[in-house]
């Protein structure tokens, strides 16, 4: 049956990204999920006392739209689990005020779009290895990425989100490559789950 959790965990990430909710919102139906759904990452054991993720207050500075232009190239990442070498490919280069982002498509049955970030909160204020601002394949559609016509993306940092592996070693997550790194801090969207 943890596959049909699963299922379900990803119909309602998906569910509440797709939602016409605001940011206050979001992150009110994100605390429930990650309280109370079997799938959470939130280790079973720190349930009962979660009171929720932390953030940064709303930041309007940090929505932009940036130019994109195309990219090329691979990546390949060992996964040291049942998900192996995953593969992706660069699509396209945001040209974003706090530097140039690749967004990433994941090769695999279905494929998507990937937007990890590490910037100059991480380690300190935010999980060490980076946040994502878009994972398709898990349902984060349309608030952290938003491709706009004339070759345009619209970025809203208030979404980056923590990998499942920051709150809990039983994941194994992909981390921001090297031109996925950001020397600005981006002080938006969730914070580290632990102090």
């Amino acid at each position: 049956m943890r596959d049909l959790e699963l299922a379900d965990w990803r119909e309602r990430v998906a569910r509440l990204y797709l939602s016409d909710v605001d940011l206050a919102g979001f992150r009110a139906g994100r605390d429930d999920l990650f309280a109370t759904h079997p799938q959470s990452p939130i280790p079973q054991t720190d349930r009962p006392g979660f009171t929720g993720l932390r953030y940064f207050p709303p930041n309007p500075e940090a929505v932009v739209e940036a130019p994109l232009r195309p990219a090329t190239g691979e990546l390949r990442v060992d996964t040291a689990g049942p998900d192996g070498v995953v593969a992706y490919r660069r699509v396209a280069v945001a040209e974003t005020p706090w530097g140039p982002l690749t967004l990433w498509w994941i090769e695999a049955y279905g494929g998507g779009l990937f937007v990890p970030v590490r910037d100059g909160t991480c380690g300190q204020d935010t999980y060490g290895g980076g946040r994502y601002l878009t994972d398709t394949v898990k349902g984060t559609f349309g608030r952290g990425v938003e491709l706009l016509p004339g070759d345009r993306v619209r970025l809203d940092a208030n979404y980056l989100y923590n990998p499942s592996c920051a709150y809990d070693d039983r994941w194994a997550c992909p981390l921001a490559p090297p031109e996925n790194r950001l020397d600005v801090p981006l002080r938006a969207g969730e914070l580290a789950y632990h102090d």
